[in-house]
């Protein structure tokens, strides 16, 4: 509708709930921008392991950061933002279980964390986003004006990454799937800098059991209780 405000919409919750999904959808739904928080530390991730940086090492930290620009851009064909690592489109090289085995250590380092932190920040400046995270919505956007917090069984979660992960790589094992989420869990909850947890103004949307239609509703019916303030 004409001349609808803009909000920032935060979701957070624990992997492989479906947070991607769920703000890929609210931002095509809306016309919003869609930025995927994870995405950039799976690319920062990505960048250190390729350049074999000591990211226990506080100064090869800070000189890699430097060397890195991320940005997303819009793929017409997949109708998808993308992230692009120093020019490079790496949408697809992320999401290997490689980068998800380090990406929670990597993402606790402060240094890493100010530095994405920053740039979220900077690109929700002029609102009208829908980004995603494990602290979108308790450091990144602690004034949102709608905060979700996502959960799920933990076997429904397994079952959900398992498949995923099991398209591209038929030689991994259901166990494999269900450490790598525990450990990544302990690690983003137990983190000193922004460790995950619960804003206290969020809502929170149990996915267990509903479709992705249905989640989408719940979800726009927030949204445009929002909206109507």
């Amino acid at each position: 509708m004409a001349g609808r405000k803009n909000i920032i919409i935060t979701i957070d919750g624990w992997s492989s709930c479906g947070k991607s999904t769920l703000a890929r959808q609210l931002a095509r739904e809306l016309n919003y921008v869609y930025i995927d928080s994870g995405a950039m530390y799976r690319a920062i991730t990505l960048y250190f392991l390729r350049n074999h940086v000591d990211w226990t090492d506080p100064a090869q930290v800070m000189e890699a950061l430097g060397n890195i620009q991320l940005e997303f851009r819009f793929n017409e064909q997949s109708q998808k933002s993308e992230i692009y690592l120093n020019d490079e489109n790496v949408e697809y090289l992320i999401r290997d279980l490689v980068i998800a085995e380090k990406v929670s250590d990597i993402a606790a380092i402060r240094e890493v964390r100010e530095f994405a932190v920053g740039q979220q920040q900077e690109m929700g400046k002029r609102k009208g986003i829908v980004m995603d995270g494990r602290d979108i919505g308790t450091v990144v956007f602690p004034k949102a004006e709608l905060k979700i917090f996502m959960t799920a069984d933990n076997a429904v979660r397994v079952e959900r990454r398992f498949k995923e992960l099991f398209e591209k790589n038929p030689n991994i094992s259901i166990e494999e799937v269900k450490n790598n989420l525990e450990m990544r869990d302990y690690i983003d909850s137990h983190r000193d800098v922004s460790p995950l947890r619960q804003a206290e103004d969020a809502l929170v949307l149990d996915n267990s059991n509903l479709t992705m239609g249905e989640q989408l509703k719940l979800a726009m019916k927030w949204v445009n209780e929002k909206l109507l303030v």
